[in-house]
C-alpha cells in the first residue's frame, strides 16, 4: 500500500472535520488504523470511525474506544457498495453471495416487482444481510394486464418466468384500457413505497412509443426515476441499440423523469464505445440520464426471450455472435446450434442461459469492456440472478454455505472483487477513490432529490448510515467462475450493515441479518 498516498490528504481541502477521542465516548462499534475513503468529500487517509445505533459519528485522528473494535491495519474502509441492479435479491442465499462481494444495499431496479407491498413484507419478514429495495415492475403489470392464463400476480421470479410461456406480453401493442391498467398498477406499487419504476422493455419488442412515454411521464409526475433495459438490442439496422438508445435519452428529456440505463454495454454490444460517447453528450447538456455496467462479457436471460428467438442469420447479424455463446445455466452445458436452441426453448421457455456477448479473450472485445467500465461517471451494478440446483429447483431458505450443484452467472458473486482486482489493482485503470465511488456514491446519486433514505449511503462520514466495506486492497478479487459461480469474493475482511457486522475476519455470521427496507 502506498504510504505517501494514503497520509497525503490530512489537512488541506477536507470537508471532513476530524475530531479526536478526548469527550471520552464510548462506542458501539470502532474501525481503527484503517486508510479511510469518502468518495464525496474526497478524503482519503488513515483514520478511525465510531459507530453508534447504526450511524456514522466520529471520524477521527485519535483512536477510538468502543465496545467492539476493528483493528483495519493494511485495510481500506469504504462505503458500503450498493448494487442498482440485483436480481438475486429475492433470496436470502444468493444475498448472502452478494454481502461476500462487499455489498450493503441490493436493489432490484431493472425488472423490478409487483405487487410491491407484499414483496417487501415477505423480503423483510426472512431478512437480508444487506439492505434491500424494488421498483414497480412495468412487465409484471404488462403481464398482469394482457395474460388472461396467469394465475394473480406474485412478487416473484416463478411467477415472471412463467410469462414467457404466453407471449403476447411481449409482442403486442396495448390498446388504451390496457394501458390505463397498466398505469394503476404502477401507481399502486408507487403509493406502497417502490423505488422507481422497472421497464424491462428489451424484452419486449412489441412495445410502443406512445406507451413508454407514458411511462416516462408517470416517473416524472412521481418524482422517481425509471430503469430501463433499452429496446431493441441489435448492432444492426434497422432497429438497432443505438436507436433504442436515442429513444430513451428522448424520453428522459422530453419527460423530464431521471433514467437509469442498465448494463449499456450489454444491450449495445460491439457499439458499445459509441453509446458511452452519446449518454456522456447527453449528460452534458443537461438531461438526467445515469448507466450502470458489470465487468463481464456475459449476459443472462430466460430463453425464450425475442432476441434468442430470432432466426439464424438474422440472430448472428443483430447479436454478432452465434448460437454457440449461449449456455444452459442449469443444465451447465452450451448451446451447440439453433436446432438445440429451438428444442429447449420449446421444453422450458422460463429457463435462465448464459449469453457471451463480448469475449474477454478476444483483444477488440476486451478494450471495450475495459473502456467502458472504466469511464468515471458510470456505476458499477452486477445484474446478480438467483442461484439454483441442476434440475431449475431456486436456492432459497437458510441453506448455506451454497453448495456445489449452484448454477447462476459469475456476476452474481464476483462483480465487484473482480472490478476491483482487474481494474485498479492489476491494470491501474483507476485508483482507490475513483473505483470506490463508482460502486458506492455513484450508484446512491441515481436518488439524490429523491430518496432520502439513499442520501445516507455511499458516503462515509459523520452523520451516514454506517454501511461500511472494509477490504484488503492486496488480496481483494473474484474466485466465481462459469462453472463455479457460487465460489465468494475473496479479501472483504469486514461488512457493516447498519452498525452490524455481518462479516468479520473474513467469515460471516448466519445470526445476524441486518438489512432494512428501502422505500421511497
Amino acid at each position: 500500500m502506498n504510504s505517501a498516498l494514503r497520509n497525503s490528504v490530512f489537512g488541506t481541502a477536507l470537508f471532513v472535520t476530524l475530531t479526536t477521542a478526548a469527550n471520552g465516548q464510548t462506542y458501539d462499534l470502532v474501525i481503527n488504523n484503517g486508510r479511510v475513503i469518502d468518495p464525496e468529500t474526497g478524503f482519503d487517509a488513515i483514520a478511525h470511525v465510531g459507530i453508534v445505533d447504526g450511524e456514522i459519528v466520529e471520524i477521527a485522528q485519535s483512536q477510538l474506544e468502543g465496545e467492539e473494535v476493528i483493528d483495519a491495519s493494511g485495510l481500506i474502509v469504504a462505503p458500503g457498495f450498493i448494487d442498482l441492479h440485483s436480481h438475486s435479491v429475492v433470496d436470502l442465499p444468493a444475498n448472502r453471495l452478494q454481502a461476500f462481494d462487499g455489498v450493503t444495499t441490493a436493489l432490484e431496479l431493472e425488472s423490478g416487482v409487483l405487487p410491491i407491498a407484499d414483496w417487501y413484507a415477505s423480503v423483510e419478514a426472512e431478512g437480508r444481510a444487506t439492505n434491500f429495495g424494488a421498483t414497480a415492475s412495468w412487465s409484471f403489470a404488462r403481464i398482469a394486464t394482457m395474460v388472461p392464463e396467469m394465475p394473480p400476480v406474485e412478487p416473484t421470479a416463478a411467477w415472471y418466468q412463467g410469462a414467457f410461456n404466453y407471449p403476447r406480453w411481449t409482442t403486442n401493442v396495448t390498446t388504451e384500457e390496457e394501458l390505463d391498467k397498466i398505469v394503476d398498477l404502477i401507481q399502486q406499487g408507487l403509493d406502497d413505497g417502490a423505488l422507481g419504476i422497472g421497464v424491462n422493455s428489451g424484452y419486449v419488442p412489441g412495445v410502443g412509443g406512445k406507451e413508454l412515454l407514458r411511462i416516462w411521464e408517470l416517473a416524472a409526475e412521481n418524482g422517481v426515476p425509471v430503469s430501463t433495459h433499452m429496446r431493441n438490442w441489435s448492432e444492426a439496422d434497422p432497429l438497432s441499440s443505438l436507436e433504442g438508445l436515442a429513444m430513451v435519452l428522448g424520453l428522459s428529456a422530453t419527460s423530464g423523469a431521471r433514467t437509469n440505463i442498465c448494463h449499456l454495454h450489454s444491450t449495445n454490444l460491439h457499439d458499445t464505445l459509441k453509446a458511452a460517447d452519446m449518454v456522456d453528450k447527453a449528460r452534458s447538456i443537461g438531461i438526467d440520464v445515469h448507466t450502470e455496467v458489470y465487468p463481464y462479457g456475459i449476459a443472462s436471460m430466460p430463453i425464450a426471450s425475442a432476441v434468442l428467438l430470432q432466426a439464424g442469420e438474422a440472430f448472428r447479424a443483430r447479436m454478432g455472435i452465434d448460437f454457440d455463446s449461449v449456455r444452459l445455466i442449469a443444465k451447465g452445458r452450451w448451446i451447440e446450434d439453433e436446432a438445440d436452441m429451438r428444442a429447449e426453448q420449446d421444453a422450458d421457455p422460463g429457463q435462465f442461459i448464459i449469453m457471451r456477448y463480448l469475449d474477454e479473450e478476444d483483444a477488440t472485445d476486451a478494450d471495450i469492456l475495459r473502456k467502458v467500465t472504466a469511464l468515471p461517471w458510470i456505476a458499477i451494478a452486477s445484474d446478480s440472478i438467483p442461484y439454483t440446483q441442476p434440475d431449475g429447483t431456486p436456492i432459497t431458505g437458510q441453506e448455506w454455505p451454497m453448495p456445489d450443484n449452484a448454477f447462476s452467472n459469475p456476476r452474481s458473486a464476483g462483480t465487484y472483487g473482480k472490478f476491483l482486482r482487474e481494474w485498479v489493482r492489476e491494470d491501474e485503470l483507476l485508483d482507490w477513490p475513483e473505483a470506490i465511488a463508482k460502486v458506492s456514491l455513484i450508484p446512491a446519486q441515481l436518488f439524490d432529490g429523491q430518496v432520502p433514505a439513499m442520501e445516507r449511503k455511499g458516503r462515509l462520514q459523520e452523520g451516514m448510515d454506517a454501511d461500511i466495506t472494509v477490504f484488503d486492497p492486496e488480496t481483494i478479487g473474484d474466485r466465481a467462475t462459469i462453472d463455479r459461480p457460487f465460489e465468494t469474493t475473496e479479501g472483504i475482511e469486514y461488512l457493516i450493515v447498519n452498525g452490524t457486522a455481518v462479516i468479520s475476519g473474513g467469515e460471516m455470521d448466519t445470526n445476524v441479518l441486518p438489512g432494512q427496507p428501502i422505500r421511497k
